[in-house]
């Protein structure tokens, strides 16, 4: 058993991850197209939204109904519950093997299929057309796989994510210092890009008829959240210059106390709505395709940035900051720029979280939301572009498939990150990365 599973396993090791997304996409195709067809005779009422997840997670609550109903006082109950009680407890126990034979003839049978034979394709292709299809072929299978707008909502979140993530990995991860200040560079970047967008295009009770025609509105939201990330950009200078004067953990109560202050600020600002919250941000310019571009964008500037001189100093200065200062590294400068190229990204994806749902409070941006952050880096690796983004996929899957749980989700959560925590320090991914995400360094031929 365990030489075939070491041969099967053979089969798959070498194949570039341009194929598993082609594999993915022809699934989700698959899905769209015939999803319900496939379904119906698997006995599910519908296609699973979560890769099943949720279905399983609804079934075994069933089961778990009826041992409560069979370990009540049986005189209390009439035959009839008891039975009913029974049927539910049996429909779920045969969901389970069905949502997993969903996935086994629409997931992973399409998906191992195509990235085993299209595989030997993508590896004879140039570099720069290998992600040109990666990209594409990501975004179709993004847009195949939103068949609703509960998927859609999925997706939405698992790219601010991803960015809020890679930001923060910037100083955590590479710098090796301590920020706890995401919740507050996301709302910095969520009411300004609001105010801005609210103000200059929507009607709006308190700031009275648009200043620009509305037509104009989809045109220049990039540039409101560009200014948007800037304001956050310079807020996050006027934490640097007092904390990177000192050493040790003093960035994380600085960047705490900061998160507090900006919180306390918006519950404060009746302009904004106060503790009442800030809304009319019209959401149909932060559409699917939209937000997919500011992600790539992101990671591709932070994913570039870590490779160049002040990268690589960040770098430095997190193994040995005295080292770095012998060999003339201006250690102040780098911190300060990598932190502020971090609150950059985070105010950006707080922007486009006020557009994604409609409306922002001063509460979603607390200490839970920094610590969210934190949760999908720590899962998913330090110093690793790659990690930050597989982190914040699982850690949204999760709390989107642990959603029938209701509050108990929040205490199976911690565990699973417990468990990541001891079982991997350093997360999934740590120091390294995916084959495209790698800085590729050309040799050059040796002369005889």
């Amino acid at each position: 058993m365990k030489a075939l599973i070491q041969k099967v396993r053979s089969l798959f090791t070498d194949i570039p991850i341009q194929a598993w997304v082609l594999g993915f996409l022809v699934a989700a195709a698959i899905e769209r197209l015939a999803g319900d067809v496939i379904a119906g005779p698997l006995g599910l009422e519908r296609v699973p939204r979560l890769f099943g997840v949720r279905f399983m997670i609804e079934s075994l609550l069933l089961i778990l109904d009826f041992g409560v109903v069979e370990g009540s006082t049986i005189d209390y109950l009439r035959a009839g519950e008891v039975a009913q009680a029974v049927g539910v407890a049996v429909k779920g126990f045969l969901l389970i093997p069905s949502t997993i034979a969903y996935l086994l003839v629409l997931y992973f049978v399409p998906v191992s299929i195509v990235a085993r034979l299209t595989a030997p394709l993508i590896k004879r292709l140039p570099y720069r057309l290998s992600m040109s299809l990666l990209l594409i072929a990501l975004y179709g299978a993004v847009q195949m796989w939103g068949l609703d707008q509960y998927r859609i909502m999925v997706l939405y979140f698992i790219f601010i994510s991803i960015l809020l993530t890679v930001s923060l990995n910037l100083v955590n991860g590479y710098m090796g210092e301590f920020s706890c200040a995401s919740g507050g560079f996301m709302a910095v970047g969520a009411y300004v890009t609001s105010i801005l967008t609210v103000g200059g295009f929507v009607h709006d009770d308190v700031f009275g008829p648009p200043l620009l025609p509305p037509a104009l509105g989809f045109f220049l939201f990039p540039i409101a959240l560009v200014i948007g990330g800037l304001v956050t950009a310079l807020t996050a200078l006027l934490v640097a210059i007092p904390s990177f004067r000192t050493r040790g953990d003093y960035l994380a109560i600085i960047t705490l106390a900061y998160t507090f202050i900006v919180k306390s600020l918006f519950e404060n600002l009746e302009v904004v709505g106060g503790p009442r919250g800030f809304m009319n941000q019209p959401t149909t310019w932060a559409s699917l395709p939209v937000i997919f571009i500011w992600t790539i964008l992101g990671v591709w500037i932070m994913r570039n940035y870590v490779s160049t001189i002040l990268g690589k100093g960040a770098t430095v200065v997190r193994d040995d900051e005295t080292a770095a200062e012998v060999m003339t590294v201006n250690t102040r400068r780098v911190k300060v720029i990598t932190f502020m190229l971090s609150a950059f990204w985070s105010g950006v994806a707080g922007g486009l979280y006020a557009h994604v749902i409609g409306y922002i409070n001063p509460s979603d941006f607390g200490i839970m939301k920094t610590a969210e952050v934190m949760a999908m880096l720590y899962m998913g690796g330090l110093n690793s572009i790659s990690g930050s983004m597989v982190g914040a996929v699982i850690y949204r899957l999760l709390m989107e498939g642990l959603r029938p749980l209701g509050i108990l989700r929040w205490m199976v959560i911690p565990v699973i990150i417990i468990i990541f925590m001891l079982r991997r320090p350093w997360g999934l991914i740590s120091f390294r990365e995916f084959g495209v995400l790698r800085k590729e360094v050309r040799r050059a031929p040796a002369s005889d």
